[in-house]
């Protein structure tokens, strides 16, 4: 058989194997399109998106309210800032919506290259990874954006309180005093919140994103401690690294409060310490199967035995 031969034969599972990613990548972004149409049906005299967006913002609405605001008011200021912002909802959402589908097609590209062992390994984490993000957004959208808004909100809220009990105690004194600056003569501005449509959607994104991502870590470091990259013993030792980490995480993607702060710390690294306790549970099994097997070693003294009495007979 000539060279040329060789290189056709090896170059053929190749083509092969880029005809089905093209035909995977191509079946993923029409469902990444169909899921981005999805939320430009009118439903109820509105698109999905923009039912979405008021589920989005109810957050800061609410909170609005709370402070006072019979009827809060949200403004766009160019005139293609709310049709982008929907597009940006649709974005988001529609792949949301798809991913079942594009995981799918993941999967049937890569499993014909696994072994039964690691296809039952990695399917449990492929399915976990959405519900995990589910569960993040959702404490993100319903616990931590809530706080937030009163957090920043009401900050400006007490500010006002303040100048009114200032006023107050300014016209309370005798006449002559003196009050520097006088409250009569004050030339503040009124300070009110307009709140723009697309910046009170980016901060509510990114709560979402930031927590949804954060709760993979149970997943991530479950499917390493199942590879042998990382164990419950090690995880463990690191433990006051991980909480400087993750205070430092707490710092970078959250919004410069306190709380908001501590409720991500608090979040993550309970999920780190469930991390541990999973990771424990798969060496544990690992352990079981290896017993079965009768490949499984208590200490390094029966290694050495058994190496030695596969190696050269003894005198």
């Amino acid at each position: 058989m000539s060279q040329s031969d060789d290189l056709d034969d090896t170059a053929a599972p190749l083509i092969e194997h880029l005809a089905e990613l093209r035909t995977r990548l191509i079946r993923s972004v029409i469902a990444l399109l169909v899921g981005i149409s999805v939320f430009f049906i009118p439903v109820q005299g509105d698109f999905i998106a923009v039912h979405v967006l008021n589920f989005l913002l109810s957050p800061i609405v609410e909170t609005l309210r709370d402070l006072g605001d019979p009827s809060p008011t949200l403004q766009y200021t160019s005139p293609q800032e709310y049709l982008f912002t929907l597009f940006r909802i649709s974005m988001v959402f529609g792949f949301a919506l798809a991913f079942p589908v594009i995981g799918f097609q993941l999967w049937r590209f890569v499993a014909p290259g696994l072994y039964r062992t690691e296809k039952n390994a990695f399917l449990p984490f492929l399915i976990a990874s959405p519900v995990m993000f589910f569960l993040g957004a959702s404490f993100a959208q319903f616990v931590v954006t809530p706080l937030a808004m009163n957090f920043f909100l009401g900050f400006a809220d007490v500010a006002s309180i303040f100048a009114t009990l200032v006023s107050g105690a300014a016209e309370a004194l005798p006449e002559g005093a003196a009050v520097v600056p006088p409250a009569e003569t004050s030339s503040a501005p009124t300070i009110t919140f307009f709140g723009k449509v697309n910046e009170s959607l980016d901060i509510t994104l990114k709560f979402i994103m930031a927590f949804g991502l954060c709760f993979q870590l149970p997943v991530l470091l479950t499917l390493m401690g199942k590879a042998g990259l990382v164990s419950a013993e090690g995880l463990g030792n690191v433990r006051k690294y991980a909480m400087v980490g993750i205070l430092v995480l707490a710092a970078v993607v959250t919004p410069p409060d306190v709380v908001t702060q501590l409720i991500l710390f608090t979040a993550v690294y309970g999920l780190y310490e469930i991390s541990i306790w999973l990771v424990r549970r798969v060496e544990k099994l690992r352990e079981k199967e290896l017993r079965d097997e009768g490949l499984w070693f208590d200490d390094e003294e029966e290694i050495l035995d058994e190496a030695d009495g596969k190696g050269a007979p003894k005198a």
